[in-house]
Parts: C-alpha cells; sequence; structure tokens
C-alpha cells in the first residue's frame, strides 16, 4: 500500500525530490555535485576579463558564443585558497535562478579545479547536512551523498549564486 504525501516523514518527499543525475567536480580534495539539468556545457579555462570593484570570487566575464557571462572562482566562494589554473581547471556554465526575481534565469560561470563524472544518485543514498550546531546556515548544501564509500556534497547552485551575487552580476553583464 503506497503512503500518501500526508503521511509520509516530513523529510521523506525532500530526500526523493534530491534523487537524479549530478555532475560531480573537485574543489580541492572534495567532490561537490551539481544536478545535471541545471549544467548547460564545460568548457576549459580561457581568458576571462576582469571587472573592477567586483568581489574577490568574482573573476570577470567571458564570451560564449556571443553572449558575455560573469564567472565565479567557486573556491574563493567556499572560502579556500586561491589556487593557479591547472590543465584540469574548468568552467562549467549554470543556468541559475534568482529567488528575487521568481522566473528571471541567467548563464553564470563556475570555475572548478576538475569534472570527475556524472552520478545518476539514489534516494537512498543522500543524507540531511549534519547540524554543526554554531548556528551555520548552509540553505545551499542540499546534503550529502554516499556512493562508492566515498562522501559528495550537494550543492544547490541557485543558492550558492545568492540573490544578491546575482543581481550584481546580472548587472555586470548589461
Amino acid at each position: 500500500m503506497e503512503a500518501t504525501l500526508l503521511e509520509r516523514e516530513p523529510g521523506a518527499s525532500r530526500v526523493e525530490d534530491r534523487a537524479g543525475k549530478y555532475l560531480v567536480f573537485q574543489l580541492g580534495r572534495e567532490e561537490f555535485g551539481i544536478r545535471v539539468l541545471k549544467v548547460r556545457e564545460i568548457m576549459g579555462i580561457q581568458d576571462i576579463t576582469a571587472v573592477p570593484q567586483t568581489p574577490a570570487h568574482v573573476k570577470g566575464v567571458i564570451n560564449l558564443r556571443g553572449k558575455v557571462i560573469p564567472v565565479v572562482d567557486l573556491r574563493l566562494k567556499f572560502g579556500l585558497a586561491e589556487q593557479d589554473y591547472t590543465q584540469r581547471t574548468c568552467i562549467i556554465v549554470v543556468q541559475v535562478r534568482s529567488e528575487s526575481q521568481q522566473a528571471a534565469t541567467m548563464l553564470t560561470g563556475i570555475v572548478v579545479d576538475g569534472v570527475a563524472e556524472v552520478l545518476n544518485v539514489s534516494g537512498a543514498d543522500i543524507e540531511d547536512m549534519p547540524d554543526f550546531g554554531d548556528g551555520t546556515a548552509t540553505p545551499y548544501l542540499l546534503g550529502v551523498a554516499k556512493v562508492k564509500g566515498k562522501v559528495k556534497i550537494l550543492l544547490e547552485i541557485d543558492q550558492v549564486l545568492s540573490s544578491q551575487d546575482l543581481h550584481s552580476l546580472n548587472a555586470l553583464v548589461r
């Protein structure tokens, strides 16, 4: 007999919502995943035009087939040490949605240390992020996937780039 939505545990539907295909990439020694549906393309590192008076994690803009898109270095956004770009460094072009502008989406490049694989993650392999106990707000963390004995941190890319970030990035490319 199937349980109706009302009979399920509060977190049950959320776990099922998080199941699906994820693009796994590295930042340092850690592996992160973002939903494949958010990814538009993956490209090697290229010349990024710096834009003055932007936060350190905003590397600048690139020309993607005639469209100017902002580029964010995820290492810097997450407070990791800056590192020289290598042959494995790449830009993942993602489509992000702004919460403040309901249906507004924009393309943004995120610089990562390397792309690993595409994984199909089932709901059973996903756990909620542990409570760090210090009031740390982590709305951009969807959860933790346990795959092949390793842990992958699942990101909600719309939340990683906050509404404030998106507003300033959107102003950059206008």
